[in-house]
């Protein structure tokens, strides 16, 4: 294994060290643009209501315009869009400062953008991303899925990824001794299960249900007549017999909850009956025997090899929903908050295999074996074969000799040991740790000038656009059209967009992309205060998340305006999520597309609890949280990052007078250091008062004083609570369009965007304005914009 260990390692490190490294390269540069038309009259509005702050002498917030001038745009283009941001966003002349009309922004604005768009068109800058671009965990594991047939779950594999942007793809670094170990590691078992080679000793897994899990109700994925429980996927690595040990949940003391009658429990694989225990109380709690009642939970059973779900659940009784539907909902789950009324699932454990028998022809050994060597003398040409098609695709592009010698050398070096199947793992696991494999690789060509924008070819296209869409790499239509060099036509590409779009992987669009960008992965970190909020469980938490998920699945699948993220008059529910929003007449744990009535204040993604919980504490809401998230994602006018040592909103003292939420955040704003971004955020954020920390409806607050859900605007713009709100964004829908494109573009690209991205974002948001800025119109400008489709050489 050591020996293995260090060859592998040796295959990263000499591509790492090549000479044609873009890591090696020196910093870029970036060029400048040229100039637009003089226009006296813009000129004379900066005098006016600018200079004053923004001049040599005070140079406020780092920046002068007393020199610059406005007929000369594309010479400063950097300084000037920072500008147009900020007059666009009405953030600038200061509140309480004097400010231009309506008229006179709407002008320079337009004026402003204009220029900068001709200068941008006269001298592209696509900007550049690193020379590597390693793949994300989430990236990694759809790799994986597509290139060998095979689900694995990398999360243990591999250390989680830092966000930047808001992205986890975003300025990734190199590898590390540490994370190269990970890879190898992860190389190494990812191609032994995936070949189905012998196990040399048996393995364990244990899947833990969510302590704060309700197992009172039907669980999805389960046979209807069950309730609580699991169901999960498995990869079976071999042929054999598996031991499966289910642990019931237990309070603090180590006492089986709810375990006051007899219950049943039935153990499922792929969705057939395995075994159904009966379990009986004895003596009491503390009676040994009862202590250790589910020991006998337990069955081993042959299995064949490849991925099965596994499922358990409790044999529902007729007075279980009987109590139910009695009772208002509460979640039971520890002895913290209330005891269980009844057993739980704790955990699923999965050992063996136990007397191996070989490997089944599994969905990954069918992807690798695309041919049999009927002799020994035709091995080498077999193995060719295999490791070729693995190359292409695991590379993303077409292979060469060179590029199948280390495999080869692999192949060989194993194949005189273990055999032939043995070869073949050692050729995929060279493959797998390969840095053209685990990154992306951007190589200027070599005759282009250093520092000038050139187009990127049809295979690098190809691993953007299938790294944007489904978060892995590209399939063989896809290479093949690039192979011939036919991807960069607009209707072949065009044709390419839609047809991934509709593929199942563009899920990845929702679970990656959605996920990040709307903070949905930060659910799973949320605890609402258990004693506050005694509705509260893992249950209602994935039920927030699925909602989004599904709304936003819907906007893609069916190609809709990205307005109807905002304006949308339906939404996603179960029972357990209708009765946490009021909403009648929902049954089941299935979720369903539910029409809202005309005064629901759930459209949308700002009536939805995933989003009003995640921007809110464990004990309380936060305007402060929601009003940035509503900057930051709904307006693209993110707030200006808040100086150190700021200090927390004071809590009320003992005996004091109860203040509401508007009146202790505008005691908090009386200090200057924290106004100029409260005055920004809190308005915004207080509108959204009328719903509480996990997204209850509400009409008075935390103190019991009624709601003002009165907001404003940067612009000015007042409003009357959420409802408002959406009003009065859609006033300027460009806006929300603009932010979705910058989302998507940052997310897309790799990078943060720079000023010389805006010119490609107003292009975007002005054609797809053209198409009711459908889903579909978005994504296919995204594609054929300059920054996506052309790079700058270092």
């Amino acid at each position: 294994m050591g020996h293995r260990w260090l060859a592998l390692a040796g295959v990263v490190l000499t591509v790492l060290t090549a000479a044609n490294n873009p890591l090696a390269k020196g910093p870029s540069q970036q060029p400048t643009t040229g100039s637009g038309a003089p226009a006296s009259e813009h000129q004379q509005v900066f005098a006016r209501y600018c200079v004053s702050c923004h001049n040599d002498t005070l140079k406020t917030a780092g920046l002068s315009l007393s020199t610059l001038d406005v007929g000369r745009v594309g010479e400063h283009a950097e300084v000037w869009e920072k500008v147009a941001f900020k007059l666009r966003a009405r953030f600038m002349p200061p509140s309480g400062r004097p400010r231009p009309d309506e008229a006179t922004y709407d002008s320079l604005v337009a004026y402003l953008e204009t220029s900068l768009d001709r200068a941008a068109a006269a001298a592209p800058n696509p900007g550049r991303t690193d020379g590597l671009q390693r793949l994300n965990r989430t990236e990694y594991q759809n790799a994986i899925r597509d290139l060998l047939g095979l689900t694995v779950e990398v999360s243990s594999l591999l250390p989680k990824d830092d966000a930047n942007h808001g992205f986890d793809n975003v300025s990734l670094p190199g590898l590390s001794t540490t994370l190269l170990e990970r890879y190898i590691t992860a190389a190494q078992k990812i191609s032994r299960l995936a070949v189905g080679s012998p196990v040399r000793f048996p393995g364990a897994t244990t899947v833990v249900v969510p302590p704060d899990r309700t197992q009172e109700e039907h669980v999805d994925g389960l046979p209807f007549g069950t309730r609580g429980g699991t169901v999960f996927p498995y990869n079976f690595p071999r042929d054999g017999e598996y031991d499966i040990q289910l642990r019931l949940a237990r309070d603090r003391n180590e006492v089986i909850e709810g375990f006051y009658e007899a219950h049943q429990i039935e153990l499922i694989l792929d969705g057939v009956q395995v075994e159904v225990f009966t379990l009986k109380p004895h003596g009491g709690a503390r009676d040994p025997l009862q202590e250790k009642a589910d020991d006998a939970l337990h069955v081993r059973i042959p299995v064949k090899a490849g991925r099965h779900e596994i499922g358990a659940g409790f044999l529902k009784k007729p007075s279980t929903l009987l109590e139910t539907e009695r009772q208002p909902h509460q979640a039971h789950f520890n002895m913290d908050r209330s005891p269980r009324p009844q057993l739980a699932l704790y955990s699923v454990a999965i050992a063996g295999p136990f007397d191996q028998v070989g490997v089944a022809e599994t969905p990954s050994r069918q992807r690798i074996f695309v041919c049999r060597p009927a002799r020994v003398s035709n091995e080498d040409a077999c193995a060719k074969t295999i490791l070729s098609r693995l190359a292409r695709r695991a590379y993303r592009r077409p292979v060469t000799e060179t590029d199948l010698q280390t495999p080869l050398r692999f192949y060989k070096e194993e194949r005189a040991e273990g055999g032939f199947e043995a070869g073949i793992e050692a050729g995929l696991q060279s493959i797998l740790v390969n840095p053209e494999f685990l990154f992306r690789v951007g190589k200027s060509p070599a005759n282009v000038a250093p520092n000038t924008a050139y187009r990127i070819s049809d295979l690098d296209l190809a691993s953007r656009i299938s790294f944007f869409l489904w978060s892995s790499i590209p399939d063989d239509e896809l290479l093949d059209v690039a192979s011939r060099g036919k991807l960069h036509e607009p209707a072949m590409l065009e044709r390419q967009v839609k047809r991934m779009l509709a593929d199942a992987r563009a899920d990845a669009l929702v679970e990656n992309f959605a996920g990040q960008w709307l903070h949905l992965r930060n659910l799973d970190t949320q605890v609402p205060d258990p004693r506050l909020f005694m509705d509260f469980d893992d249950n209602l938490r994935q039920a927030f998340r699925r909602e989004t998920e599904l709304f936003f699945e819907s906007v893609i699948r069916e190609d809709r305006s990205v307005l109807e993220l905002l304006t949308a008059n339906y939404t996603f529910l179960n029972e357990r999520l209708a009765k946490h929003y009021g909403i009648p007449n929902v049954y089941g744990s299935r979720f369903r597309r539910v029409t809202l009535d005309d005064s629901s204040m759930r459209g949308g993604l700002l009536g939805q609890g995933s989003i009003l919980t995640v921007t809110s504490y464990g004990n309380r809401t936060s305007p402060v949280f929601r009003g940035k998230w509503i900057l930051e994602n709904i307006l693209g006018s993110p707030p200006p990052p808040p100086p150190p040592n700021v200090p927390a909103l004071a809590e009320p003292a003992a005996g004091a007078k109860v203040l509401s939420m508007r009146e202790r955040m505008a005691q908090h704003r009386t200090n200057p250091v924290c106004a100029s971004c409260h005055n920004l955020m809190d308005p915004i954020g207080l509108s959204a008062e009328t719903f509480d920390a996990i997204g209850r409806w509400r009409t008075h607050g935390d103190d019991g004083m009624p709601i003002d859900a009165a907001g404003m605007l940067p612009d000015g713009t007042k409003y009357e609570g959420v409802a408002g709100l959406r009003q009065a964004v859609l006033r300027h829908p460009e806006a929300f369009v603009r932010t979705v494109t910058q989302k998507l573009l940052t997310y897309g690209l790799g990078r943060g965007l720079e000023y010389y991205d805006a010119p490609a974002v107003r292009g975007i948001v002005r054609n797809a304005g053209q198409h009711e800025y459908r889903f579909s119109s978005l994504i296919v400008d995204i594609v054929n914009s300059t920054p996506f489709q052309m790079r700058r050489s270092q």
